[in-house]
């Protein structure tokens, strides 16, 4: 009984060890942000010295919230909007507050899932057209696409699928498109603007090649899209107080400004540049 009882402990402490040894999994999301922000928090961990097992490119909302929740990934980038409208199925709202809090909540009742604070920035959707076409049209904000529905959207699969996309969108401001929106990857909407297959996308706020294909962002005059904070969504069991997981992580809370990441973002999208040297100096930067 005893030996059995010694092997047991043994068994027990081995285990222990390994977990402990595991490196922590990172994920991200497939467009250039969600790397950049995934490899961010991969070097601030590892210069906590801790073991890191990146995984990026996964897919979208769902695909990582999914590594999440069956303990497949231990953090990735998210964004607050996204996970109360996309993940919750709630209603969009314009208080970041609210959001933020009912987004902290459900996420641990539900999965034992925790969010870091805020990074510092919104990455809202934003409806962009070519500045030729904004000067010639008049094109200032949303709602003045109400007069012209010839343009030509094209959108990524997300935008289309979401509660706070396109569904939603046409509602809320009473458009019609004559053409159907394009469905495309994230990463062929810049090169689509610019070329003139389509004429109307929705990228994001902090996109870096905004400005490179000159482009012109819609103000969102009804303010139709909720509050999009940048955070951290990471397993409860690592976010332990004083834990070097959430020392690390909580450093870059409230650092990095919109206008920081347009910055960084443009150097992987428009200077082509890797996410590993642009994370490092972006770190460095803090």
């Amino acid at each position: 009984m005893k030996t059995t009882l010694c092997l047991l402990a043994i068994l027990c402490a081995s285990l222990a060890c390994r977990t402990s040894d595991r490196p922590i999994r990172v994920g991200s999301k497939n467009f250039s942000e969600s790397v950049l922000l995934g490899e961010v928090a991969a070097q601030a961990l590892e210069k906590e010295g801790l073991k890191v097992d990146r995984r990026f490119n996964l897919g979208g909302t769902f695909v990582c919230h999914r590594a999440m929740v069956a303990g497949e990934l231990d953090v990735y980038p998210e964004y607050t909007g996204t996970a109360f409208t996309a993940i919750l199925k709630e209603k969009p709202i314009s208080d970041p507050a609210v959001v933020r809090e009912r987004v902290a909540r459900e996420y641990k009742t539900r999965w034992r899932l925790a969010w870091s604070a805020p990074l510092g920035f919104e990455n809202t959707f934003a409806l962009i057209v070519r500045g030729e076409d904004a000067r010639r049209l008049g094109l200032h904000k949303i709602s003045d696409l109400a007069n012209h529905g010839n343009l030509r959207p094209g959108f990524g699969y997300e935008f289309i699928a979401r509660e706070d996309g396109f569904q939603g969108l046409v509602r809320a401001y009473g458009l019609h498109f004559e053409h159907p929106p394009a469905e495309m990857d994230l990463g062929l909407l810049y090169p689509a603007l610019q070329s003139g297959k389509v004429d109307l996308i929705a990228g994001n706020s902090t996109d870096g090649l905004i400005a490179a294909v000159g482009g012109v962002v819609l103000e969102d005059d009804s303010r139709y899209f909720p509050p999009y904070e940048a955070a951290f969504v990471v397993s409860e069991r690592d976010w332990q107080s004083g834990s070097a997981f959430r020392r690390a992580l909580s450093r870059l809370s409230g650092r990095i400004d919109a206008a920081t990441m347009r910055k960084y973002n443009a150097k992987i999208d428009r200077d082509k540049r890797s996410p590993e040297q642009v994370a490092r100096e972006l770190l460095a930067s803090l």
